[in-house]
């Protein structure tokens, strides 16, 4: 199974890009913006989801990239 990209805060200063699961970042940002098109990039890539965190770890939004078994209606 693939897994899901999430745009986390980092103590230090700056953003993340972790898959789910990981205990490390895939790279560190000092941008949200440049976080979020890494990440997104991967996901779209790997056909999964982005999670964007905000700095208290809720999640902001989400973009999917893959096979949406309940597509909006137009």
């Amino acid at each position: 199974m693939k897994k899901t990209q999430h745009i986390v805060h980092n103590n230090g200063g700056g953003r993340n890009v972790k898959a789910s699961g990981a205990s490390r970042a895939t790279k560190h940002f000092e941008t949200k913006a440049s976080a979020i098109d890494y990440g997104r990039n991967i996901a779209k890539n790997q056909h999964t989801e982005l999670f964007i965190h905000g700095k208290n770890g809720r999640i902001q939004s989400r973009d999917s990239y893959g096979h949406d078994p309940f597509p909006p209606k137009e």
